[in-house]
């Protein structure tokens, strides 16, 4: 009777610790503790990544600690925008990119714009590549085309501007005879065309920027007459490198995507702003599609540091975006993000350079002059 009840007491606590066990395990779905945050930052710093797609307005110490300790390097992008005050003129946007690349250390490169409101003056394609052409003496690696082109700007007929308008044709010349890049912004997510779609990804934007929800608007442009005109371009172009930004506005369609690239050998795309679409897609089907193609995805995420923006919160926004994206492209962590369970891809390790760095030095040369490398 003493052995049994000594047998009960064992295994009666064998089951009472198992069981707390169960209870106390970390679930898949759990947010991410600061620990498993900063260890996400350490792997993603020491492949030394590029961010090719970010807007910053201002600086700061703890900002550029940031950047240090990541090893990081970002391309700051400029737009023209006459909806936002602090995009309106573009000379004050060139003067403040410029003292921000200079004051980064080799850790921030500048992504120039043209004006397109001007695109009616007689003198418009001599004024665009005269100020680019400035802009590359001054170390720009890259030009910007924006969604108002094909979704704002009006010819004087009153028709779109669309990107193949010939008016542009000499300056996509001119980035391509100084082996510069063309970023393309063209079109949007579907949903903005409607209907109306609370569960996609991009839904929120256009509570806040009715502007660009063109669902019901009358004889406003098909997306795909936007991107047929982006087509154009790169097939009128043979030599111009593009990026199609926002996975080339086709976020939904990796067979398009696919497509795309197997058509257009001068055409790549970056992952800004889009990562949750990636999130929504069969696991398998999308790791497949980016060790296929790992040559043509840029890693970019579409971050700001606003000018009216606390730093501190930009800091951890940033940092947050960085271990998520880490985590979903390169382990096998289930986690939970934005209600939706999200499984790790655990991609290979030369397919994550070339996302996180390496695709970024090929199409954009400019980002490899960084005493990092």
């Amino acid at each position: 009777m003493g052995v049994a009840r000594t047998l009960s007491r064992v295994l009666l606590g064998f089951l009472i610790a198992l069981s707390s066990t169960a209870q106390t395990a970390p679930s898949t779905s759990a947010p991410a503790t600061a620990a498993s945050e900063e260890g996400a930052l350490r792997a993603f710093g020491a492949i030394h990544p590029i961010d090719v797609h970010v807007h910053v307005f201002k600086t700061g110490p703890a900002f550029q600690k940031m950047l240090e300790r990541l090893n990081l390097r970002l391309m700051d992008i400029l737009v023209m925008d006459d909806t936002e005050s602090y995009r309106k003129q573009l000379q004050p946007q060139v003067d403040d990119a410029l003292e921000l690349v200079r004051s980064s250390r080799g850790h921030v490169f500048l992504c120039t714009t043209f004006d397109p409101y001007k695109l009616d003056s007689a003198s418009f394609d001599d004024d665009a590549i005269n100020q680019i052409n400035l802009n590359f003496a001054q170390g720009a690696v890259a030009v910007k085309i924006w969604k108002n082109i094909g979704m704002e700007i009006k010819d004087s007929s009153g028709q779109y501007v669309m990107a193949d308008d010939s008016k542009f044709e000499p300056i996509y010349k001119d980035i391509a005879s100084h082996g510069k890049t063309l970023i393309a912004h063209q079109a949007e997510p579907d949903v903005a065309w409607g209907p109306p779609d609370p569960s996609d990804p991009s839904s929120s934007y256009y509570r806040e920027n009715p502007q660009w929800y063109v669902a019901g608007r009358p004889g406003f442009p098909s997306k795909q007459k936007i991107l047929e005109a982006r087509d154009h371009v790169l097939a009128n172009n043979p030599q111009l490198r593009m990026v199609g930004v926002h996975l080339g506005s086709m976020e939904r369609d990796l067979d398009n995507i696919a497509r795309h690239f197997d058509r257009y050998p001068n055409f790549a795309i970056d992952t800004a702003a889009r990562m949750r679409y990636l999130m929504l897609m069969p696991p398998k089907e999308l790791r497949a599609f980016l060790i296929k193609y790992q040559d043509r995805v840029l890693y970019g995420t579409d971050l700001d540091f606003l000018p009216d923006a606390s730093p501190a919160e930009v800091l951890k926004d940033w940092q947050s975006s960085y271990a998520r994206d880490w985590n979903f492209l390169a382990t096998s962590d289930t986690f939970n993000f934005r209600g939706r369970q999200v499984h790790g891809l655990n991609l290979p390790q030369a397919v994550l350079e070339k996302i996180f760095r390496d695709n970024a030095i090929h199409w954009i040369p400019g980002l490899a002059d960084s005493p990092t490398d």
